[in-house]
């Protein structure tokens, strides 16, 4: 193998070493149980309460809005059933979403529905951004909640939440956010925002898998996911993940800290897109500007995306399809047919993610590399055949 390329940053990251470090030391050390009435237990509470205020200064919000989770699914899970339940008490029985979400979302949603809630699927534009007219007719004096998400996991499309959290207050609504793709790409300060919820996951900015948060508004309960003991205030039971949670402060302390970097990582997308766009018969999928700084979602016709995946890691570079958690279905992604592009041609869309951890030599290598291997499964593609023959007669 020539060289390694990691660009699958949007499905996870590699911890970093400065996270790995803070992990080792409560494993190490700090390893009582936080509930415990002694001195072991004290050291691990203390741990857990100084990673909370640290989060909640960053996040802009008090430490006690802040409840750490296992991933961003949990809090996605958390966070629009513990406001339906909650909100149907009032009779508000309708949820709001877009097409595009997560299927955290979507599939939550599903089963909210199996329960006799109503859900309106918004739409959105050509590029991913929210049909914001369509969201406003959709939001009723019914509606429990509106759940957009800040920046799309496949086409990093960011959404003007600001926008969505006004129409959803403005009916008596409350307003959730996934924001697990969107938090190190943006500066996020839950108050100026706005909004009532917002779901977090560690493994997206280094930090590793099994951690996440849930931020809940002071003064807005939502009914509990997980019972259990007193844990996180009675409102998430189970014994608290210590060393992971010191190991999500400081990751989103660093990604935090590195937001004004990334317009390195901008000019390595940019330059990645115009190189790729190069190729015959190729589409970039999402908005132009208003993206991830390091989400490249290219769609080449005639092929399929798996097929230039094996390819890809086989010269040593990581990619996908799309998002990592339907990564074993084969259907074409919801969010490329939501945004118009046609199934047949869905098929054949790739994601690269790039991060502070990629070079100027990284995207050299992806540019080598790609072109000829889609040039080789055209050669084997009868559709591509019907291309050029159409071409050669239009001479």
């Amino acid at each position: 193998m020539a060289r390694f390329v990691y660009a699958d940053n949007a499905a996870t990251t590699a911890p970093s070493p400065e996270v790995i470090s803070a992990m080792s030391s409560v494993f190490e050390t700090a390893w009582g149980n936080p509930s415990s009435q002694h001195s072991k237990g004290y050291e691990a509470k203390e741990l857990v309460d100084g990673a909370r205020a640290k989060i909640a200064k960053i996040l802009g919000c008090s430490a006690n809005e802040i409840y750490f989770t296992s991933c961003g699914t949990e809090s996605d899970n958390w966070a629009i059933k513990g406001a339906a339940y909650r909100m149907r008490k009032k009779g508000r029985d309708h949820i709001v979403t877009t097409k595009i979400e997560h299927h955290a979302v979507l599939n939550t949603c599903a089963a909210l529905e199996a329960e006799g809630f109503s859900v309106t699927y918004v739409g959105v534009d050509e590029q991913g951004r929210v049909l914001l007219d369509e969201l406003r007719e959709a939001v009723t004096e019914r509606t429990a909640l509106v759940s957009v998400m800040y920046a799309n996991n496949e086409i990093g499309t960011l959404q003007p939440i600001d926008e969505v959290v006004r129409i959803a207050h403005e009916k008596g609504a409350l307003a959730f956010t996934d924001a697990v793709q969107a938090i190190g790409n943006v500066e996020i300060n839950v108050k100026e925002l706005g909004v009532d919820m917002l779901a977090l996951s560690g493994h997206k900015i280094h930090a590793p898998k099994g951690i996440g948060l849930l931020y809940v508004r002071k003064g807005l309960s939502i009914t509990n996911l997980i019972d259990g003991g007193g844990q996180e205030r009675r409102r998430r039971g189970g014994t608290e993940n210590v060393a992971y949670i010191v190991a999500l402060a400081k990751a989103l302390e660093i990604a935090t800290e590195r937001i004004p970097e990334l317009d390195r990582v901008r000019a390595m997308r940019d330059r990645l897109i115009e190189g790729l766009l190069a190729i015959p018969y190729s589409k970039l999928n999402g908005h132009p500007t208003e993206r991830l700084a390091g989400n490249v979602n290219i769609g080449f016709e005639c092929i399929e995306g798996e097929s230039i995946l094996m390819w890809l890691d086989m010269a040593g570079i990581c990619a996908s399809t799309g998002s990592a958690c339907s990564s074993a279905s084969l259907e074409p992604s919801h969010v490329l047919l939501a945004i118009g592009v046609p199934h047949e041609k869905a098929h054949g869309s790739i994601r690269l993610s790039l991060s502070h951890e990629n070079t100027d030599e990284d995207v050299d290598y992806i540019l080598e590399t790609l072109p000829p291997i889609i040039e080789r499964l055209r050669k084997m593609s009868p559709l591509w055949e019907e291309i050029e023959r159409k071409e050669r007669l239009t001479k």
